[in-house]
């Protein structure tokens, strides 16, 4: 299996992986495909929360990978205090302070690919910004439609092995000692 497979599968749920097809009682995964978009916004006096959501009918596995705040153009010297409010293993929400950025001492924060789950609130708590979020939407599909030419195809090498001529036992040669 390829990497770039591996490794959107391990973004999957269970019920996801649930619907994954199988051969013969062998689960096959169904094809994956990950794509991957640039996310940013920004937080300030003026727009003090942003929420990242998707569509409730899309049947894709949707993570956000945050890399980066920091504090951009405009920005005084003073705490600005970043919080991200988002649902915890029991669906519950909670609210969690990521960052704490000051101009004169600590003016971005690198988050290494901090992962996350749709809707994602982002709250600037205390301060006035502007703060800028960077990271990547990352959108996970298992495709479960199995065209009639790979069901055709497989018909047909099921046949080829059923009329394989049976192997037959050697004959022997004459006149050898």
């Amino acid at each position: 299996m390829a990497a770039g497979a591996a490794a959107a599968l391990a973004f999957l749920s269970q019920e996801s992986r649930a619907r994954a097809g199988g051969i013969g009682g062998l689960r096959v995964p169904a094809p994956v495909t990950m794509d991957s978009f640039f996310f940013g916004c920004e937080l300030s006096g003026h727009t003090r929360s942003f929420t990242f959501k998707v569509e409730e009918e899309d049947d894709s596995e949707h993570v956000l990978a945050l890399t980066m705040l920091c504090l951009t153009e405009g920005a005084k010297d003073e705490c600005n205090v970043v919080e991200v409010v988002a649902r915890n293993h029991d669906h519950q929400e909670i609210a969690v302070p990521v960052a704490n950025l000051k101009l004169s001492c600590q003016p971005m924060l690198s988050l290494d690919d901090f992962q996350l789950q749709p809707p994602v609130t982002f709250r600037l708590k205390s301060g006035s910004g502007p703060v800028r979020i960077t990271g990547r939407h990352q959108i996970v599909t298992i495709s479960n439609d199995v065209s009639e030419q790979e069901e055709s195809e497989e018909e047909g090498s099921e046949q080829e092995e059923a009329e394989l001529c049976p192997i037959l036992p050697a004959k022997k040669q004459g006149g050898r000692p």
